[in-house]
């Protein structure tokens, strides 16, 4: 048997030179590699125990974030489906999507618009909060179109986000505000339906928490408010609260802190309101009880909940060093014991006690692990109705 001797068959030395001549010869020009473009450093203005994000959908989401914004945080973003209404919000990131100008309070056209364009929402929402965060918020009016149409989806597919970058928490975090039944019977349909979407979201956990912010209530509080300083006094409302705790978290008392593990815990715990109240009269424990007592239904930013159904609270106290010097602790405790009594048996508040520059004494605080506001719910459809 001969040896094997595999012959390449590459044709004449005519077509070795045809083959040659047709090959493309040509000099290959210098292209850098590419690098990662370097981003600007996110970082709030004060000091934060957790880093929030804010994603404004509508107006009066976009007004909500604008607030978290003029307080200091810069993880913010806001979309539209008008560029009329971005135009009259004052902060960096802002997104127009859809072709239409606007869902004339039509909640399902702004919720179409927002499926036809939800990569080009994703791609925003990481250029707005980065990928070094705890948690993001959504914030919506409940009664108009874009806002309130988009508010589902918008949750879900933040919650996609933040299990994608692996963030601080797989909560999505809610801020619904609610519009005043003068608004009209569809504005009131809108707000039925968004705020019973978004309770069921709470139920599932995916939001924690779900805030809401009452304008209906917020109005009986400030009764004179002209239209302008309306808004701004009831977004300014929720949104300081928000940041006083947050920023509490950060500081050290020599009485009682409050901690980040604290705040996390009622962050954590659905249905949310927040609630401050001065308290002038600090002569008898009885005193400061009924203080806290008729102030805190009053106070606490949202009407028709049944504060009696939650479960924890953040209850902290800020005087001035002769309010404190001179109060006794007794008496502080019976303020705590008295937010205790208005929860469920067995209910958990967290305390804090500090020391500040006003004079006199306030009580803020957060209730947490509230049921569904079946009573909110059927005032709102009565009026849609």
């Amino acid at each position: 048997m001969s040896d094997f001797n595999p012959i390449y068959n590459t044709g004449s030395e005519e077509e070795e030179n045809n083959q040659t001549n047709d090959m493309f010869d040509f000099d290959m020009p210098d292209i850098p590699e590419a690098t990662e473009e370097k981003k600007e450093e996110l970082k709030d203005k004060d000091a934060v125990g957790f880093k929030f994000g804010f994603i404004g959908a509508g107006q009066g989401g976009g007004k909500l974030a604008e607030t978290f914004s003029s307080i200091g945080y810069a993880r913010v973003g806001v979309i539209n489906t008008a560029d009329q209404d971005l135009a009259t919000i004052n902060v960096k990131n802002k997104l127009k999507f859809g072709e239409q100008q606007g869902a004339g309070k039509n909640r399902g056209i702004a919720k179409q618009a927002f499926v036809d364009n939800k990569e080009d929402v994703v791609d925003f929402i990481k250029e707005s909060v980065g990928t070094d965060i705890d948690r993001i918020f959504v914030t919506v009016g409940a009664g108009g179109g874009t806002g309130a149409g988009v508010c589902s989806e918008l949750v879900k597919t933040v919650r996609e986000y933040q299990d994608t970058i692996k963030a601080g928490s797989s909560y999505v975090g809610l801020i619904l505000a609610l519009p005043k039944t003068s608004e009209g019977k569809k504005v009131s349909q809108n707000a039925h339906d968004t705020l019973k979407e978004a309770c069921e979201l709470a139920e599932k956990g995916v939001v924690s928490p779900l805030i809401i912010l009452d304008n209906e209530k917020i109005n009986k509080l400030y009764p004179k408010l002209s239209i302008k300083k309306f808004w701004q006094v009831a977004n300014a409302n929720i949104c300081s609260l928000f940041h006083l705790f947050n920023n509490i978290i950060t500081k050290n008392s020599e009485f009682s802190t409050f901690d980040s593990n604290d705040f996390r815990t009622v962050l954590d715990s659905g249905i949310m309101v927040f609630g401050a109240t001065n308290i002038n009269n600090i002569e008898s424990e009885s005193a400061i009880s009924k203080a806290v007592r008729e102030n805190l239904k009053r106070n606490v930013l949202c009407g028709e909940l049944e504060l009696s159904t939650g479960n924890v609270a953040a209850s902290v106290a800020i005087g001035d060093e002769d309010t404190l010097d001179n109060i006794p602790q007794e008496y502080l405790d019976s303020a705590f014991n008295q937010l205790n009594r208005t929860l469920k048996t067995n209910s958990t508040v967290h305390q804090g006690i500090y020391k500040g520059a006003k004079k006199g004494l306030s009580l803020f605080t957060a209730i947490g692990g509230i049921e569904t506001p079946k009573d909110k719910l059927i005032t709102l459809l009565k009026a849609a109705q």
